[in-house]
């Protein structure tokens, strides 16, 4: 009542100002009009396995609850991928609508390349948003230089580049561009502080125009340690197996694959811990979820706020007996993707989408027209009627390649994978009969045409 009372009087003050202002002649009325354009929430998770939501028993337990309420307005999509299975390129993609071809950020290294100006926050600030970044941005921020805050950003309270041991404690925040350190305490675990930072941003944005956050904690990311409360929440958690974990007839696979390690019994239970470990730590992303939302009612604005949660990246516990990302393979490439939009009607969505898709959807959202040279599709239509109309229905996605695994390219639709490798290599899967992606069945004659049709579409996009 009190957010919904200080809306109304500020509507009535600016509606009087406007037309004082208009009748003396300083300024147009509609200056003074507050915005009314949706605020936007995006909450970007690292390093979170498809399989972690929905699922049975959950393991995010506000947001699945909410999620799949039939009476709130979520749409949860099945089939949802990056483009590149890597943090730092999937977040220049996210950011910018663009693949890694056409930002420059191939790796890890590389997001000094990025055109800072080109981000969906300088759109949406330029467009009169109030914007403002919490947690993780991109990888080796600030990039050698002093802190700064990138353009586009109104607040900022930056993760500042460091070793693993930082993801949950000890690390620093570049906030304003000042940098404070937190250390190894119960009250300074990452999660609940980016949480907190969160609150205070929608808290004290402008009631007048609308706002961006960017919520980005590092969890799940490796090592996977849970804030305390959380300790050994799933240390009896059944994890069920895949046939793809270890998988073990890889003759078929490229020579990559054939040269890891088989997953003997006590590999296999230490992936089994690491994936309970990575679903404990989404126990404080859940409540910082349930933070945000809680703020977004009690200031009024859920009914007038789009979110989105999604992940950088998969993570592969042992499928096709590899432990990590940047694999071609479902487990790295596949992101939980859920968006809340008022007045939507809950629905699960089997359309595939990506992660190029979130930009030119915020700018539709926004109302704000997006630049030419976006490789990713608006997906508002889709999210408001469940219409596909214009949507490629496939995913482009590719790796750099390093000393473990090479280069490859992918065109991925609902039905088949069609992988290329630098080494000449190919793979194909029929994921309607294959959906583990055990047999590789490029060369069988039945496949042909198949083949030829999606190595002209990968052929377009590497072109592009």
């Amino acid at each position: 009542m009190r957010a919904t009372a200080v809306r109304t009087r500020m509507l009535a003050v600016g509606i009087a100002l406007g037309a004082l202002v208009a009748s003396v002649g300083f300024l147009p009325a509609s200056s003074t009009e507050p915005d009314q354009r949706l605020n936007i929430v995006v909450i970007l998770t690292d390093d979170q396995s498809a399989d972690s939501i929905p699922r049975t028993p959950t393991v995010m337990p506000f947001l699945q609850e909410r999620a799949l309420d039939p009476n709130d307005h979520w749409v949860v999509f099945d089939q949802a991928f990056v483009n590149t299975p890597l943090c730092c390129p999937s977040r220049a993609t996210l950011l910018t609508g663009r693949y890694s071809q056409h930002t420059g950020v191939f790796d890890n290294e590389d997001a000094w390349r990025l055109d800072e100006g080109s981000t969906i926050a300088a759109l949406l600030q330029g467009s009169g948003y109030h914007t403002g970044l919490v947690g993780k941005y991109l990888n080796l921020y600030p990039f050698g230089r002093e802190p700064f805050v990138p353009s586009g950003w109104d607040r900022w309270w930056g993760k500042a580049h460091g070793p693993v041991t930082t993801v949950y404690q000890d690390y620093t925040l570049i906030e304003q561009g000042r940098p404070v350190r937190y250390g190894d305490g119960e009250s300074d675990y990452s999660t609940d502080v980016y949480a907190s930072k969160a609150v205070e941003f929608i808290a004290d944005a402008p009631w007048d125009r609308p706002f961006f956050l960017w919520f980005a904690p590092t969890a799940p990311h490796p090592p996977w340690v849970p804030a305390p409360r959380h300790e050994g929440r799933f240390a009896d958690l059944v994890v069920p197996t895949t046939p793809s974990v270890g998988e073990a007839d890889v003759s078929d696979k490229p020579a990559w694959v054939r040269r890891l390690r088989p997953l003997d019994a006590e590999a296999r239970a230490e992936m089994r811990d690491a994936r309970r470990r990575s679903y404990e730590t989404l126990l404080a992303v859940d409540d910082a979820v349930r933070a945000i939302v809680d703020e977004l009612r009690a200031r009024g604005e859920l009914d007038r706020t789009l979110i989105v949660f999604a992940s950088d990246n998969g993570f592969s516990f042992g499928e096709h007996r590899w432990i990590n990302k940047t694999c071609p393979y479902e487990a790295c490439l596949r992101v939980p993707f859920l968006v809340r939009m008022p007045s939507v009607a809950h629905r699960i969505e089997d359309e595939i989408v990506s992660a190029v898709d979130l930009f030119p959807t915020l700018a539709e959202v926004a109302g704000v027209p997006a630049p030419s040279g976006l490789d990713g599709s608006s997906l508002l239509d889709l999210v408001r009627t469940g219409s596909a109309v214009g949507l490629p229905g496939e995913v482009f996605a590719e790796w750099l390649g390093d000393e473990k695994l090479p280069r490859w390219w992918q065109v991925r639709s609902s039905r088949f994978a069609y992988i290329e490798l630098a080494t000449g290599e190919r793979e194909l899967y029929d994921l309607r009969e294959d959906p583990y992606e055990l047999v590789n069945v490029v060369a069988e004659r039945r496949f042909a045409d198949v083949v030829r049709g999606l190595a002209a579409r990968l052929d377009a996009y590497r072109s592009a």
